[in-house]
């Protein structure tokens, strides 16, 4: 009788297989795909039939074994990990309701001694509670029978897990037989190391949540310090990852080999969360500036004030005398002033026409409460109520690009490892253009990536459709759209994406989740392209 079939022995190329499938769990990162190895390994060492991965959860009298993947050969049964089937057995408590140890079940009982329990006939074991077990038989018409119960214990001693395994079977005659005592330091050898791998993982897994959760974090900062611009660091990455979805489908032209793996995606996501992370340093101020002349508080209500004193102070003077013309220029004053409040809202576009009157009712005057004669406008407040586009003039709008430059100089000094490298690339790039005239760095399309360009759409188009900004009312998709072919032909935006955006429809997915039924006014984009 060979060594690999007498009874007790060890196949020995099992010891390489041991080493095999060692490296091959340290080499996996995908937590699910890790369990399914660990299972998957575990029956082939063991010949077993069936086998279940627990992970503990919870804290101190709420830990408990909760079911993550469950593989029966001879029923076909696969659940949780990979297979998209969720397990619906309950989780096995650690602790009794009277705050005793669990050592009614087995996995509870193996976790609280953190030895392997082998036994041959769960039939005929009176030590456990095995009716769960008898039930499933029953609803499966299954015979379980032999037993191995695994902990998972990592390089602190600590248990994370339990691995059980069921019905050994014989080589030969495929009979289910005991699990072979001489393999148990092979099964706990590895469960070590599952253990250890998975508890790694863990480990990296709870860093990146963590991540997740700080950079969440920061968005929702940023978006806070303005309620005009809330929700914006929250809105691009969902247009930059529809853009991206929607590139990494493409049959033909120069994007059909564009693709992102996990950690890609990974590194995308992260970027996209992060494109404004340099508004922190932006005075509150400049991203509250609701109307042109908001600084503390809203300016127009001075001007407003300056026509009240003079409305009054000319009823008052023409009270000593004739004025056929009064009436006539208090309602040109009151127009004059209703006029300038609604130019303080801001908007797209301000006629030159509309830039002239201000200055000319600029050259107006009013008496102040000396006696001196003053200009019902300053010229500050001319040059801010002249802004042809928003609400910011030349140098409040270099303030707030300035944020860019921050988030560079934030992005480039943080550790950020090789799956993240290229994040302050990503992030930092939102504000260039294709034909080089962008900022912070004046780069050109072939000198920008393609999550950049996708990036740059979608900071645009978001802010575009927005439709929490005070100073301009939700502009359809057909003012949107038409705005970015604008932009695509002067080579501000890409030109490949902008054709993608349109015909993947990119902006009806998003406008579906995200805009208010009157902005969708778009169902044939063929005018835009």
């Amino acid at each position: 009788m060979s060594p690999s079939s007498s009874p007790g022995a060890v196949d020995p190329t099992i010891f390489q297989k041991l080493l095999d499938i060692t490296l091959s769990l340290s080499a996996e990162r995908h937590l699910p795909r890790l369990y399914e190895q660990i299972i998957t390994a575990a029956q082939d060492f063991t010949r077993a039939d069936g086998g279940t991965l627990y992970i503990l959860e919870g804290q101190g009298a709420g830990q408990q074994l909760r079911f993550e993947v469950m593989h029966t050969l001879s029923l076909g049964i696969h659940s949780g990990g990979t297979s998209g089937q969720a397990i619906s057995l309950r989780p096995i408590p650690l602790w009794l309701e009277d705050g005793q140890a669990n050592h009614q079940n087995v996995c509870a009982h193996v976790w609280h001694q953190g030895t392997p329990v082998n036994i041959p006939d769960a039939y005929e074991v009176e030590d456990f509670d095995f009716s769960g077990t008898r039930a499933f038989d029953r609803a499966m018409q299954y015979r379980t029978a032999s037993l191995l119960t695994l902990p998972l214990q990592n390089h602190a001693g600590d248990i994370i897990g339990i691995l059980q395994l069921v019905n050994a079977r014989d080589p030969g005659t495929g009979l289910v037989q005991a699990f072979n005592p001489a393999l148990e330091p092979v099964a706990l050898a590895l469960a070590s190391s599952a253990a250890v791998t998975l508890d790694k993982q863990q480990l990296l897994q709870g860093h990146k949540d963590l991540l997740d959760a700080f950079i969440r974090t920061i968005a929702q900062a940023i978006d806070a310090k303005s309620a005009h611009t809330s929700a914006h660091c929250q809105r691009v990455p969902v247009l930059t990852e529809l853009i991206a979805q929607a590139a990494c489908r493409a049959q033909d032209g120069p994007l059909k080999d564009f693709t992102l793996d996990d950690e890609g995606w990974y590194e995308l996501r992260v970027a996209a969360w992060l494109h404004d992370c340099g508004k922190l340093a932006t005075p509150d101020s400049l991203l509250d500036k609701s109307t042109k002349l908001h600084a503390l508080s809203d300016r127009i209500e001075t001007i407003q004030a300056r026509y009240a004193a003079l409305i009054a102070q000319e009823t008052l003077a023409a009270a000593d005398r004739t004025d056929a013309g009064l009436q006539a220029r208090i309602s040109q004053w009151r127009e004059d002033c209703d006029f300038l409040a609604r130019a303080n809202i801001g908007g797209e576009f301000m006629r030159p026409e509309d830039q002239q009157r201000v200055r000319d009712i600029a050259l107006q005057t009013w008496m102040d409460h000396t006696g001196a004669v003053q200009p019902l406008l300053t010229a500050e407040e001319a040059d801010m109520l002249c802004i042809a586009r928003g609400t910011l003039n030349n140098a409040e709008r270099l303030r707030i690009n300035q944020h860019i430059d921050v988030t560079l100089q934030m992005l480039e000094v943080m550790p950020f490892p090789k799956t993240l490298a290229r994040v302050p690339e990503y992030a930092g790039g939102h504000h260039e253009k294709i034909d080089g005239t962008g900022f912070p760095r004046g780069l050109t399309g072939d000198q920008m990536s393609w999550p950049a360009r996708m990036m740059a759409i979608a900071d645009i188009f978001e802010a575009l459709t927005a439709r929490d900004r005070p100073y301009k009312p939700p502009m359809p998709l057909s003012q949107a759209l038409s705005i970015l072919r604008d932009m695509r032909d002067r080579r501000h935006i890409d030109a490949d994406l902008y054709a993608l955006f349109l015909d993947a429809r990119v902006w009806e997915t998003y406008a579906r989740e995200h805009l208010l039924p009157d902005q969708l006014d778009v169902q044939d984009p063929t005018a835009y392209h």
